[in-house]
């Protein structure tokens, strides 16, 4: 059984899936933990978003996996958990412009179809129910108004105690929407047999409920 879970920054892709995820006794894959990681691979290669035309090789020696510690999923660079490093702004724009590249998109797409072969997974992303897993059983795409998807960021990142502005992060969610939509390999859209969730005025709860409903 496998479920995709589509939609922009801040839909609360990744909450919800590890809801349905455990409630399914399947196993989450984080692709965007996984994109994040590769961006901050590049990063620390000492690349930036205007070396595109150096990502193609930098990235074929980032060795990046996916582990399961104390029951909480990691994502690796090499035997590093990375997971506190790779939510920060710089990390997701970096990601988003690195993730259009065809050639890291190819070598962590071949990574989450081997997990969706041997295992029932629930994974989210971008591109999951059109190129990913496009025979997955179930398909949702996730969204909500950019102004809470704003807010949601917002307030992550206030209880982290990160400085931020609330009309920098609107803008910064806007633009990688526009980048997302219109990036050449694999833009974000909603695959036809996909069911659209918006999530402006519902609960956790209430959009992981719609999603098992789907489930056969």
């Amino acid at each position: 059984m496998n479920i995709a879970i589509d939609g922009p920054a801040g839909a609360g892709k990744s909450t919800i899936a590890k809801i349905v995820a455990k409630k399914l006794g399947s196993i989450y894959v984080d692709t965007g933990a996984m994109y994040r990681a590769m961006a901050l691979y590049l990063m620390r290669q000492g690349l930036g978003t205007s070396d595109e035309d150096r990502f193609s090789k930098e990235c074929e020696n980032a060795v990046i996996s996916l582990r399961y510690e104390d029951g909480v999923q990691a994502v690796f660079l090499g035997d590093e958990n990375v997971n506190s490093l790779i939510r920060t702004p710089e990390v997701s724009n970096m990601a988003s412009v690195s993730s259009k590249n065809a050639d890291v998109r190819k070598k962590l797409v071949s990574i989450q179809q081997e997990l969706a072969k041997t295992t029932d997974v629930v994974m989210d992303g971008r591109d999951i129910g059109t190129k990913v897993l496009p025979d997955a059983e179930v398909k949702v795409y996730l969204t909500a108004s950019v102004e809470c998807r704003a807010k949601r960021r917002y307030d992550e990142m206030i209880a982290k105690g990160e400085e931020c502005d609330l009309s920098e992060v609107e803008k910064d969610i806007a633009d990688r929407d526009y980048r997302d939509m219109h990036r050449e390999n694999s833009p974000l859209v909603q695959a036809e047999d996909a069911v659209l969730i918006d999530s402006t005025s519902l609960t956790i709860e209430q959009v992981a409920d719609e999603i098992l409903k789907l489930v056969p």
